[in-house]
């Protein structure tokens, strides 16, 4: 055991215990966030244009602060580009963040020299709570691999811009430079599908222990390193592979088609990052929720997703198993920013959330508003009915059928199909009629027909994604849409 590893597990006590404090606390946590914000954001253009400085609670900050979304940012971020100072956020963002935005085409989301460190803090907490909660450190003796954007910045403007993944990986701390994989000049590849490749080449060989990435996309590198090696199961690579770390999405759909690549189940946790801030990660060994980083630079507001009042709830108001919309003011310069996920909190003490979500990806084309988290269930209750292995999917309405009634239909690229197609559709539609009450009456209405499965084929949504320009580390595939223009030409 080296020192690294013996030093690990009294460190991440220290450290998991001071942020457990900081929890439990979580009103007055916020509000010492929400004070330091105003400190510094009543200089800028926007903190004067808003009179920031006369906020004093979380009434006066609604009261002073409009939500918007980035459209509503787009002019102030326009003006940062330009090259104006103390816009947003006193002086200039160290960095622009490019993100795909399903709306607003390409978005500059500003990292500065206040924010950065809630992106690298808080990634470095989910895997010091995961050593204090476990006392494993077995990971921190071999290689990790983090499947990511590149680190090459453009630099042709005032300000570097690159994607969240590829700006956090040029503040790697120096005591993981010498076990991180892959290399710099393997992760600055601009093309995904030949930046897998190397990838395998440059790993195959090694000693990987902890996996790192959105789980579409390491179960791609996954099945390319099979190819390569002639294994059965990464397991058989890697026997030391002890650690998968993972987010952007629900790792619910893709569990059995991983756990076969993998040869077996390994210790997992989740997180919540965002290019707007890292709001939530997986504290604990089970399915707790995600703990919400209340003291990192970030004042939370939570719209209730029902009703006609969009007012932001403070920490102090929220109730448990309710949808909210997330509302962000954070020290990157984010006012009232509605950062488009939803949540519910399943422990208030300290505050635990899941994603359900997202505020403009549903589908309710007959006013049954099914979301993510019901959609992603459901798959889930139908796997373990029916067995089979999924590797992605999205769901969209058919409105004009050529025959019969209108039906939600399931586009699902399988790795590995279900003996019996019709009992995993009725398996699938069953269980989504347990989760929407409002499904289930239109089903029973016969306003909707039971839903249809289409079979997207093997390699179709990487395809589909690639001619999006959408293929790489930080891509994920919209899990719903209320119309079909996400699936056209999915299914040819």
């Amino acid at each position: 055991m080296s020192l690294k590893s013996v030093l690990a597990k009294p460190y991440a006590h220290l450290v998991t215990q001071a942020v457990m404090r900081r929890a439990s606390d979580p009103v007055g946590t916020q509000l010492g966030v929400l004070r330091q914000l105003v400190q510094v954001g009543a200089a800028t253009a926007f903190g004067r244009e808003h009179k920031v400085h006369q906020v004093h609670d979380h009434s006066g900050l609604v009261e002073a602060v409009p939500l918007r979304d980035y459209e509503g940012f787009r002019p102030y971020i326009e003006r940062i580009i330009a090259g104006e100072r103390n816009v947003l956020w006193p002086g200039r963002p160290l960095y622009l963040c490019k993100t795909s935005g399903t709306t607003s085409g390409a978005k500059y989301i500003p990292i500065t020299q206040h924010s950065l460190p809630n992106h690298i803090h808080s990634a470095r907490r989910a895997l010091l709570a995961h050593i204090s909660h476990t006392g494993r450190t077995d990971f921190v003796e071999g290689r990790m691999i983090f499947l990511q954007g590149s680190p090459v910045l453009d630099r042709s403007g005032l300000i570097p811009t690159g994607r969240l993944s590829g700006i956090v990986a040029n503040h790697v701390p120096r005591y993981l430079l010498k076990n991180r994989m892959p290399s710099f000049a393997t992760n600055s590849i601009a093309d995904w599908e030949s930046k897998v490749e190397a990838i395998v080449t440059e790993t195959m060989h090694e000693d990987m222990r902890l996996i790192s990435g959105i789980p579409a996309w390491v179960q791609m590198y996954f099945e390319r390193l099979l190819a390569r090696t002639g294994k059965r199961h990464v397991m058989e690579v890697f026997p030391n592979f002890s650690f998968f770390v993972y987010g952007g999405v629900n790792y619910a759909p893709y569990r059995a088609r991983m756990e076969a690549l993998i040869g077996g189940s390994v210790p997992s946790v989740e997180l919540f990052p965002a290019s707007e801030g890292f709001i939530a990660y997986q504290d604990k060994d089970n399915d707790d929720g995600l703990l919400l980083v209340l003291d990192n630079g970030i004042y939370f507001g939570f719209i209730p997703m029902q009703g006609n009042d969009r007012r932001p709830r403070s920490i102090a108001e929220v109730e448990l198993n309710t949808q909210y919309a997330l509302v962000l003011y954070t020290n990157a310069g984010l006012w009232g920013y509605e950062i488009g996920d939803t949540i519910r909190f399943v422990s208030l003490s300290p505050p635990r959330i899941k994603v359900t979500g997202r505020t403009k990806h549903f589908t309710s084309a007959f006013g049954e508003h099914v979301i993510a988290e019901e959609v992603e269930g459901a798959l889930k209750d139908a796997i373990a009915a029916v067995p089979c292995e999924v590797a992605e999917f999205t769901v969209a309405p058919q409105l004009n059928p050529a025959e019969g009634l209108p039906h939600h239909e399931w586009f699902i690229e399988f790795a590995s199909p279900p003996t019996d197609a019709h009992r995993f559709a009725a398996a699938v539609d069953a269980a989504m009629q347990r989760r929407n009450v409002y499904y289930k009456d239109l089903i029973t209405g016969r306003v909707l027909r039971p839903l249809e499965i289409a079979l997207v084929p093997r390699g179709g949504f990487a395809a589909w994604m690639k001619a999006r320009g959408m293929n790489d580390a930080q891509s994920k595939v919209p899990r719903l849409a209320n119309d079909r223009r996400y699936v056209e030409g999915l299914v040819r």
